[in-house]
């Protein structure tokens, strides 16, 4: 006797059980009460539905089975390895559960069989049945439906009361290139086994990509894809360098469609528009533009080192704030002039085009000097953000003595966030560590680092925030009456007002 048993294992992929049992020969009577014994055993358990003989249990054949375990929904198989893209050969027919109904209660049948009913890229779940014009019918998932009896009840309790045959169908569709998804299309293209790229970056209109070595031979044909799969997208880019150069943008190709690499974006309800193939923009650092806006209040000051186009001086000169902003990519300083403009913030942003340590030891000393030796009352808030992961710890050393006179009272002292990358077990204590190394102090005590992402496999972007100490910011540093305290209390002081921080730090890394 022969057995076959569908296995749904927990709403995983089903598979079709071939039992076989030696013949029993002492009586043909011992059979059914066998079969009767091992199929109401097997009923119980979960997931396991029966397929068998005569009108017992519905029939199906063991090759549409095969099919759905082989994904129903996979491109043809000879697409593999294809390097131009050739639309045409996606073309492919499978056979799908159908059930008819009459047109006139479709709206009201659909909204009962939602979960049934099939759901795929341009395909129509509701079509004209070719043979009765009166009726249509409806695309069922055929994952999920194969017989009448894979309805669940409240489905087939509004199809009796419409009066509705559960009785199921099968209907020839044809699949075309426009109905796989990019990710079904890409994994049918590329090698067996190897990643496939469905993600990127969206820059307006520009995708951007970073493919991985293996996935070159067939750049032109992903980049196709990512325009043809996501609405609005008319060209995709592939980034085929780091970037090490001085104006931090990098070398790219593009994979296909338009040239053009102007572009516009919207982020945090800002516009910004520049040349993407000439300065550096990064849409996953939208959450820690608002962080760092978020902690400045109206009135405070920004001095913006490394500021690109504008994604932190404009949202905080829209605060309010004083913002002095500076880059030393021509690229990136007009587009900052533009987007100020664009933004109407023109007014409340200082621009420069100079180097890092330049600004820092021209511009900021500048303006430290005024801001710091003002009035206990008049003082605001001092953020300095250097945004440059690869390098902007070495600026760092730029604050080492950077201004003359008597120290302002620690709380007025400038408060830095210093952007890093780290491949160390522990980033959050590498970027301290090495930030302190530059300084010439220890940070342990009176910093913090935010965990902003992960950038690839062991390597974190980290922002390090701590308060310029005055024994580094200022030249003969001596004791200022406001500032008098016993050394041994203000370290405990010091350290207190940054344990919690750390303590949130060190859980999130």
């Amino acid at each position: 006797m022969v057995l076959w048993i569908l296995w749904r294992p927990f709403g995983f992929s089903r598979r079709l059980l071939k039992l076989e049992s030696h013949s029993i020969t002492e009586s043909k009577s011992l059979i059914p009460l066998a079969w009767t014994s091992l199929t109401q055993t097997l009923s119980e358990a979960p997931g396991i539905f029966l397929l068998g003989q005569r009108k017992r249990f519905s029939t199906m054949p063991e090759i549409e089975t095969h099919e759905r375990d082989s994904e129903l929904f996979s491109p043809p198989s000879d697409v593999r390895g294809m390097t131009k893209l050739d639309r045409t050969a996606f073309k492919k027919t499978v056979n799908i559960p159908v059930l008819k109904v009459r047109k006139e209660i479709v709206g009201r049948l659909m909204r009962s069989l939602r979960r049934a009913a099939l759901q795929r890229p341009g395909i129509k779940r509701v079509i004209e049945d070719p043979e009765d014009k009166e009726s249509r019918l409806i695309m069922l998932d055929p994952y999920k439906i194969f017989t009448h009896d894979s309805f669940e009840k409240a489905e087939l309790s509004v199809l009796e009361q419409l009066n509705v045959s559960p009785q199921i169908s099968k209907y020839n569709l044809e699949l075309t290139y426009e109905n796989f998804k990019s990710e079904e299309i890409l994994r049918a293209v590329l090698p067996e086994g190897q990643d496939v790229t469905s993600g990127f970056s969206r820059v307006g209109h520009i995708a951007h990509l970073n493919l991985r070595d293996h996935q070159l031979p067939f750049k032109h044909l992903i980049g196709q894809v990512m325009i043809d799969k996501n609405p609005g997208i008319t060209s995709a880019v592939n980034k085929i360098n780091n970037i090490d150069n001085m104006y931090r943008n990098f070398h790219m190709e593009v994979l296909s469609g338009e040239q053009n690499m102007m572009t516009k974006v919207r982020e945090n309800k800002y516009t910004y528009e520049f040349d993407f193939s000439k300065v550096y923009w990064n849409p996953r650092l939208s959450t820690e533009h608002s962080r760092i806006t978020e902690l400045l209040k109206p009135g405070d000051v920004l001095f913006d080192v490394f500021a690109g186009v504008g994604p932190f001086a404009i949202p905080v000169a829209k605060k309010n704030c004083t913002v002095f902003a500076n880059d030393l990519n021509p690229e990136s300083h007009k587009w900052l002039l533009h987007n100020c403009k664009l933004n109407k913030v023109d007014q409340k942003v200082k621009i420069f085009n100079l180097d890092g340590k330049d600004f820092l030891q021209g511009p900021v000393k500048e303006e430290l000097m005024q801001l710091l030796g003002l009035s206990k009352e008049r003082k605001p808030s001092v953020h300095i953000v250097m945004n440059l992961p690869a390098k902007a710890i070495e600026f760092l050393s730029a604050f080492k003595w950077l201004l003359d006179g008597q120290p302002c009272s620690n709380e007025f002292l400038p408060i830095v966030h210093c952007y890093s990358f780290s491949k160390d077990a522990n980033p959050a204590e590498d970027v301290r560590q090495r930030a302190g190394a530059v300084l010439g102090i220890s940070l342990e005590a009176c910093s913090s680092v935010h965990l902003v992402r992960n950038v690839a496999p062991n390597k974190e972007m980290l922002c390090i925030t701590f308060q310029i100490p005055a024994a580094v910011l200022y030249k003969n540093q001596t004791k200022n009456p406001e500032n008098h305290e016993d050394p041994p209390l203000k370290r405990q002081r010091t350290a207190e007002a940054f344990s919690d921080e750390k303590t949130q730090i060190a859980s999130n890394t």
